[in-house]
């Protein structure tokens, strides 16, 4: 049985912390920007939904994991509310360490990861699989109009080889509002363009498997996500993409994520990771090589 404290963080994280992260955020300076400096005060994830985030991917661990107390649990949806009127794409997240990459030398075989949760715990599950050639910008909870939105600034930016995107199952759960898959596809469609006009490849990634979302148990997803993952062939197929295939080799028979690979039905464990990093590596290395 999965842990309920557990569940309701990357519940939490998922589906109402849009501009949120399992980590701290990094820090943020204050800018000029015309009516007002949305990156002051940068956001600070409560320490017991880190705790509890974090707990998920730790090595021999038992006993309970950490709960989440109530307090933090309020104070983070209050100030994500707060954050989406001020930063709706989470521009600011990231900028701090954007500014530091650009002081270094940009390595040639550079990928920048864009994503959402699945994507952003992947650096708690395995950290030494992201370097400085490996960048993650993955935020939890965003949906594809989110990541459009910051496309130019947390990946073009970078200057990086190629561009890792694995993303829109979040805007299949209705995270920043009704959409169709048509809507999805055109932003996915939106930033393989921006990539391919700035001579960046591109990695696009089925989504992993669905069957139901812990913070939206209304929704019965599956069907959506194995048509959304369809989609994602045809056009990476289209458009002379490399593909990430992890929807295959993760689902069950009837579309859901195998329960061995999972740690709550929509993000993976590290067994999970186990399964997709040797798939990545392909990917890597033959985008590279175009």
């Amino acid at each position: 049985m999965k842990n309920p404290s557990l569940i309701a963080a990357f519940a939490l994280l998922a589906g109402c912390a849009t501009n949120a992260s399992p980590l701290p955020g990094p820090v943020q300076t204050p800018i000029i920007a015309v009516g007002g400096t949305p990156c002051d005060p940068p956001m600070v994830v409560p320490p017991s939904i880190v705790a509890s985030v974090r707990s998920a991917f730790e090595e021999g661990r038992t006993g309970p994991r950490p709960a989440i107390t109530p307090e933090d649990g309020a104070a983070y949806q209050k100030m994500q509310e707060q954050q989406r009127t001020k930063d709706w794409a989470a521009l600011c997240y990231f900028r701090a360490d954007n500014k530091a990459l650009a002081t270094q030398p940009i390595p040639a075989d550079r990928v920048v990861f864009m994503g959402d949760s699945i994507t952003q715990s992947w650096t708690l599950a395995h950290p030494d699989f992201f370097t400085t050639a490996r960048v993650s910008r993955g935020i939890s909870g965003q949906t594809t109009p989110q990541m459009l939105l910051r496309f130019r600034s947390d990946v073009l930016a970078l200057k990086p080889a190629a561009v890792h995107i694995l993303a829109g199952v979040n805007d299949i759960a209705g995270n920043t509002g009704p959409t169709t898959l048509e809507e999805i596809e055109n932003n996915i469609a939106s930033m393989v363009e921006l990539a391919k006009i700035h001579g960046v490849k591109v990695i696009l990634a089925t989504p992993l498997p669905a069957a139901k979302f812990n913070w939206a148990p209304q929704l019965n997803p599956r069907e959506a996500v194995i048509a959304y993952a369809d989609w994602i062939r045809r056009y990476a197929a289209d458009q002379d993409l490399v593909l990430a295939e992890y929807f295959a080799p993760m689902a069950t028979a009837d579309g859901a994520m195998k329960p061995e690979l999972t740690l709550d039905g929509i993000h993976p464990n590290k067994a999970g990771y186990n399964v997709m990093e040797p798939i990545t590596q392909a990917a890597i290395a033959k985008a590279l090589a175009r």
